[in-house]
């Protein structure tokens, strides 16, 4: 691991219940020593990714990453695009849904809309990465990346994150099979033990998986019919979604046909 990427992971320990850390804590996060932690968080705050709070000491997201992400945008409106999309999901589905991008071997949340209209709901977090392995969103991007690099993700060692994370290879390429077919996933109990999802991969111009659109559902409210319903709304909100990102959403063969038994929706 290079030290550019040392630097730059110690920007993904922020999220929206974690927005200052001081020293010793970044310490305890990363596993480094102290004066190589040291280090980058200055190297960091040189330029703009980072400041430090002048009373606690703590740091703080940067300037400089509100500048790169406006020009992102600005560049390419992904958010812009998605967020209408997005919306108009929950609000006819009546759950949170959720569109996030490929980051490497994670999905990057964009952007997420909760019309709540009941007292359980799922809680999101948009500063956290979702994993290939262990969400539908994942799910959903990992059965279309190219053959190679899903055979080497799925070589690696896979992080079980709940009782019910599904970290045996040969199932996952079963299941891969399954959404290559449908051009949907379903999991449940894999990323948080008390939700159900449904995703469906989206598609940059030069064809290519270059994100997934989600809904998420209170374990208590997912059943069969329930989820069932989603289903076709997902489906026509994903293939907006790619024609948004100047994509082609492709034809498949089982679209309409359920993935899985009632009473095993994993």
């Amino acid at each position: 691991m290079g030290t550019i990427t040392k630097a730059l992971e110690l920007l993904n320990q922020f999220s929206s219940t974690r927005s200052e850390i001081g020293l010793g804590e970044f310490v305890r996060l990363s596993g480094r020593d102290k004066a190589t932690v040291h280090r980058h968080l200055s190297e960091l705050e040189e330029n703009g990714f980072l400041e430090q709070d002048p009373s606690s000491r703590a740091y703080r997201l940067g300037p400089a990453l509100l500048r790169l992400s406006a020009v992102r945008e600005a560049a390419f409106p992904v958010r812009a695009l998605l967020r209408p999309i997005v919306f108009e999901l929950a609000e006819a589905v009546g759950e949170l849904a959720h569109a996030s991008l490929l980051q490497g071997d994670l999905l990057s949340p964009v952007f997420h809309s909760d019309p709540r209209l009941h007292g359980t709901q799922v809680h999101f977090d948009e500063s956290e990465t979702l994993p290939l392995h262990a969400t539908s969103s994942g799910l959903a991007a990992l059965s279309f990346l190219p053959e190679a690099l899903r055979d080497q993700l799925l070589s690696q060692p896979l992080k079980a994150l709940t009782s019910k994370t599904i970290t045996n290879p040969a199932v996952l390429r079963h299941m891969i099979e399954q959404v290559r077919r449908t051009g949907w996933s379903q999991l449940d109990s894999t990323f948080d033990q008390e939700v159900a999802s449904q995703a469906a991969p989206l598609f940059g111009e030069n064809g290519q998986v270059v994100g997934a659109i989600a809904v998420a559902v209170p374990l208590v409210r997912a059943d069969f019919d329930r989820m069932r319903t989603i289903t076709p709304k997902l489906s026509e909100a994903a293939r907006s979604a790619t024609r948004s990102l100047g994509g082609q959403y492709p034809d498949f063969p089982s679209a309409h046909r359920p993935m899985f038994e009632p009473t095993h929706i994993e």
